[in-house]
């Protein structure tokens, strides 16, 4: 299926990469499953565009944006699918230590510079990030501008419209923002697209979710429109990004208390972790902003079901999957989830001191028992490993679903894999690569209690920053919801055991303790904790770079992974250069004034 905006690959960057004129634009609108998934109709002029329907077109064009696929197996600009994946697996997750490029030696090799922290500018990886944000940034612009031409709106209705269209735009801001930092801001105003990157646009991203706030309604009649909470938790995102804490406090305080889903239920933690990431699931009380996915509904590929995560499947021999063993985690993310067995916390400090066991250098056939000491449950729901059931498509089996072992370790990724038993429903495969029917989870309510509590924790309310902590950590250690993964879960036929598939243990916080400890040991405990909840999620370099600590973090990170695996052999993170992404050099090159670029590279890329 098409866009809802269509747009051709042209050559210059001030239409592809700035401002789209409205020119030619698709619309389309009809009654479906989902708004999102509509088929192509007829082009039409502004001036024709500039009615309610038009309009609303428009909008869904620019909801439509967020997956940044323009073709199946293709984004924006026509760079690859998985270049410009809104889940930021490769900038957030493989950047960040949770994950390995995966595969093996030579293949999508960009990452590998990444993952190492030696990016150059012309990498096309850039490039088709960059494009595919603003081509949703254009999308908002065009809404913006035919919206507030046209007649016949009420004032609530005209503030909705806007409200999302400013929400997504800056959403689209912000991934910009916190990929290269220094970025041109275009927006309806704009007349000449070929603008300087020398400005700081967090006023601006804050001014566009401060406008979503205060003027969306609490619900919409749609899942995946953003709502009036959707907008507080992403402003309160931005003032945690900018430090300002006591910004953050006064909207995540509401947005907590008050907050609803589109069906208008209050937020909460779902009791099941993995229901944040079942097709069957999705748009729960957890989901506060959501891309919303469809498999098998366009015969020409995967375009509506994640086709930015096709690669990141188990691949070898009896793998039920076509592709391709991208995205492994890491094996210091799996030690992470080891806990203390006397108090059911985790090792903050020395992790990989108590490594969890795992079968590097084992052939499937070769015996194997798995670690029998204490573990985060949370695990067994982010990371495939062996001898635990991956889903419910039976034990992981090991080597036998690796490309390359030596390369890039022993686990698989599962938080956006599709189930056996929806994998004619849930899965895509009218690809190559497979898709999913899974939402991704821009924010989820749990990101937001974690955020809150940091905040709680930087004005000295320390014991509200533990309550928020352990409400995320009480829902992991509770068996009843099924976030324990058991045995028989590797029955596809059903069946429910008491056997836990491994020995888990978790547990809050004591009473006191952040108060006890103080704030460094309160930051700790809370930077952790975002990082076993809401792994493999794109979060993690972000986090790093936000918290000021992403070189000792990483450097520390290379040195004790370097020795397990050969992918990121020399991998060194350069303080002062390695915060962000080049700018891409193809942009630098062509947006010209007077013979002159007006972008500047950023510090170390020059």
């Amino acid at each position: 299926m098409m866009n809802i905006l269509n747009i051709s690959n042209m050559k210059t960057s001030r239409y592809i990469i700035m401002l789209m004129t409205i020119g030619l634009v698709t619309i389309n609108y009809s009654c479906k499953k989902s708004y999102l998934v509509t088929p192509q109709i007829a082009t039409l002029s502004p001036e024709l565009l500039q009615t309610k329907t038009g309009v609303d077109g428009l909008l869904i064009g620019a909801y439509s944006a967020l997956r940044a696929i323009e073709a199946d197996g293709q984004a924006f600009g026509g760079g690859d699918s998985w270049q410009a994946s809104p889940d930021n697996w490769i900038y957030g997750g493989v950047a960040g230590g949770d994950a390995h490029k995966g595969s093996n030696s030579g293949d999508q090799d960009p990452i590998t510079s990444i993952a190492v922290f030696s990016p150059i500018p012309s990498d096309p990886f850039f490039n088709t990030k960059w494009i595919s944000d603003y081509e949703g940034i254009s999308r908002c612009n065009n809404t913006i501008r035919a919206a507030t031409k046209t007649p016949g709106y009420s004032a609530a209705d005209l503030a909705n419209i806007l409200g999302q269209a400013r929400f997504l735009r800056g959403h689209y801001y912000f991934d910009l923002k916190k990929m290269f930092n220094n970025v041109p801001w275009i927006d309806e105003n704009t007349t000449d697209v070929i603008q300087p990157n020398t400005t700081d646009i967090w006023s601006k991203i804050e001014a566009d979710f401060l406008y979503a706030y205060t003027n969306l309604p609490a619900t919409q009649s749609d899942a995946g429109r953003a709502n009036k909470w959707a907008a507080g938790a992403y402003l309160g995102k931005t003032y945690m990004y900018e430090k300002k804490y006591s910004d953050a406090k006064a909207v995540f305080d509401p947005v907590i208390t008050q907050g609803q889903t589109s069906n208008g239920l209050g937020y909460a933690l779902v009791p099941k972790f993995h229901d944040n990431f079942n097709a069957a699931t999705k748009n729960n009380s957890e989901s506060v902003f959501a891309i919303q996915t469809l498999a098998n509904v366009d015969p020409g590929g995967i375009t509506q079901s994640n086709d930015g995560d096709r690669l990141n499947y188990p691949y070898g021999a009896n793998s039920p999957f076509d592709c391709c063993s991208f995205y492994q985690p890491t094996v210091d993310l799996v030690n992470h989830y080891r806990t203390n067995p006397a108090t059911g916390l985790p090792y903050l400090d020395d992790y990989d001191a108590n490594a969890i066991k795992n079968d590097m250098g084992l052939l499937s056939s070769d015996n194997f028992t798995s670690d029998a000491g204490t573990i985060d449950p949370r695990l067994d729901w982010t990371v495939g490993r062996r001898g635990i059931p991956y889903l419910d498509w039976g034990l992981h089996p090991g080597n036998d679903w690796i490309r390359d072992q030596g390369f890039s370790g022993p686990y698989s990724p599962i938080k956006h894999v599709y189930t056996q038993a929806g994998q004619n429903t849930d899965g895509d495969q009218h690809s190559w690569g497979p898709g999913s029917d899974i939402n991704y989870c821009i924010i989820r309510f749990a990101d937001v209690l974690l955020l809150a509590a940091e905040a709680e924790a930087q004005l000295g309310n320390l014991q509200k920053a533990q309550d928020y902590v352990n409400m995320v950590r009480n829902r992991a250690a509770n068996p009843n919801g099924f976030v324990f993964k058991y045995l028989d879960d590797s029955n596809p036929t059903g069946g429910v055991s008491t056997t836990p598939a491994a020995n888990y243990l978790v547990s809050a916080y004591p009473p006191g303790t952040f108060n006890s400890q103080g704030l460094a040991y309160s930051l700790k405990a809370i930077y952790y904790e975002r990082q076993l909840e809401l792994a493999m999620e794109g979060h993690r370099f972000f986090d790093l770079v936000r918290w000021g600590i992403a070189g000792p973090a990483l450097n520390t990170f290379l040195q004790y992974e370097s020795k397990i695996t050969t992918d990121i052999n020399g991998g060194h993170f350069t303080v002062g250069r390695n915060e962000y992404f080049p700018i891409p050099q193809v942009q630098i090159d062509l947006e010209v004034k007077s013979g002159k670029s007006v972008l500047k590279q950023n510090p170390g890329y020059n």
